[in-house]
């Protein structure tokens, strides 16, 4: 097994709070060179703005790329807006593949790299009212693989990491202690998983340690996608 090469660096979006922060933290223990640009630096939800700022990156080595910022927006199909609708398939969904777009290539031109895509159990299953989010990471988990398949063989690995109820601010913004409760007990370990639990499965795939897991969707949900 390969020793961690301390002049590679990972890029984590979203990487402020919740499991991007996990994420980050995991990778800095490490040793690794870490990028957790703010949304002043990096504005996923705004096309033009997120291309002017994507040039800057253009000759940054950047050997891993974690795609985890993404935003959840809860409303049913009927009351679903147009331009909450365009935010979330801009942020979820078409940043991740510009991002993989800048980042594959010069992984591409040095053999070696790891993406790994943050997407939910809700690309699996879903709730009343999460049409807009199922979509986006649904899409997501297709990309993954498509990715997977076009940059095999260039040597850079592509992986979706599907989280179930995780205790974040997101979890707690979007349900109340009730439903929250209620999720908890449909989960078979009977509690919501941790940041940091997330992290670690994401940085194995992250790493030199994986060497021959790509194209796949690991859900890391307590049991929920058993019943």
């Amino acid at each position: 097994m390969k020793n961690h090469d301390p002049t590679r660096t990972v890029l984590v979006t979203g990487g402020s709070r919740g499991i991007g922060a996990a994420i980050a933290e995991c990778y800095r223990k490490a040793g690794w060179h870490t990028l957790t640009p703010s949304r002043s630096e990096l504005d996923l939800a705004d096309p033009i703005q997120l291309a002017q700022q994507l040039e800057q990156y253009k000759n940054e080595k950047v050997d891993v790329l974690i795609n985890n910022a993404a935003e959840n927006m809860i409303a049913p199909l009927t009351h679903i807006q147009n331009e909450a609708w365009s935010r979330m398939m801009q942020t979820n969904l078409t940043a991740p593949m510009q991002l993989m777009q800048i980042f594959s290539n010069s992984m591409s031109k040095q053999g070696w790299g790891r993406i790994v895509n943050i997407g939910s159990i809700f690309s699996l299953v879903s709730r009343p009212s999460r049409l807009a989010y199922t979509t986006t990471k649904t899409g997501l988990l297709g990309m993954t693989r498509a990715a997977a398949l076009e940059l095999a063989p260039r040597g850079v690995l592509v992986n979706l990491v599907s989280p179930g109820y995780v205790a974040t601010e997101m979890t707690s913004q979007n349900n109340s202690r009730e439903e929250i409760a209620a999720l908890v007990s449909q989960i078979p370990l009977q509690r919501l998983g941790q940041p940091e639990e997330i992290a670690e499965l994401v940085y194995f795939l992250g790493s030199e340690k994986n060497s021959y897991i790509t194209g796949a969707t690991i859900p890391i949900d307590g049991g929920f996608l058993c019943q």
